[in-house]
């Protein structure tokens, strides 16, 4: 966890001051990402990027095409995230599968981004984090958005219209809250007030900023 000040720094490939963003579903990370965007920092979001690869016309989607089979490709041309989805969660082979066609797009379109970013310092919003070791070894701190499943639950049931039991599910599917605090060198608690969850990002963003001229 956060010592304050925090610790000078080892640079990764990046150059510059990378940050991992995960968290749990329901737990907030988008609105924490945004608040550190408004105050200059680069966003850089994995899932934006695996979405744009697997639209209409995206790069990844011929691999898939050809491996998966047209049944997982929609009428548009993009990916049919329904049934690949369904396919994956219950088969780890196919998952892998599918991560092995994903995975080094996304590295790739990830590093071009950071290339280009002009912001003070790089925020890697990365879903899956803690279950993957080739983020937490490229990039110098690891950002926890955290809140009780609780929370959790009610959220994304009432965003996303899910049952209880289909966001425990989701829930199961991911790295165990407790992984991610473990992994944490900051965490941010978001039960729900935006008056602290902002004072949270801007108390971290000054010790980015004080850790990026490093």
């Amino acid at each position: 966890m956060e010592q304050w000040p925090l610790p000078h720094p080892a640079r990764t490939r990046w150059g510059r001051l990378s940050i991992g963003l995960t968290g749990g579903i329901g737990c907030g990370k988008s609105t924490v990402a945004n608040l550190f965007a408004a105050r200059g920092a680069a966003i850089i979001d994995t899932d934006r990027i695996a979405h744009s690869l697997t639209a209409p016309g995206g790069a990844a989607m011929p691999q898939i095409a050809a491996q998966f089979g047209d049944a997982f490709v929609q009428d548009d041309g993009a990916l049919n995230r329904a049934k690949m989805r369904e396919h994956v969660f219950a088969q780890a082979s196919e998952k892998r599968r599918l991560e092995a066609i994903l995975h080094p797009m996304i590295s790739a379109r990830c590093a071009e981004e950071a290339l280009a970013a002009k912001g003070s310092y790089l925020i890697f919003d990365v879903p899956l984090l803690a279950q993957s070791s080739h983020w937490q070894q490229n990039v110098e701190r690891i950002l926890v958005v955290d809140c009780p499943v609780e929370v959790q639950l009610a959220r994304v049931m009432s965003r996303n219209n899910l049952s209880e039991q289909q966001v425990l599910a989701i829930i199961a599917s991911q790295a165990p809250r407790a992984t991610r605090l473990e992994l944490a060198d900051d965490v941010i608690d978001n039960q729900g007030d935006i008056t602290l969850l902002t004072a949270q990002v801007e108390r971290l963003h000054q010790e980015y900023l004080r850790l990026a001229m490093l």
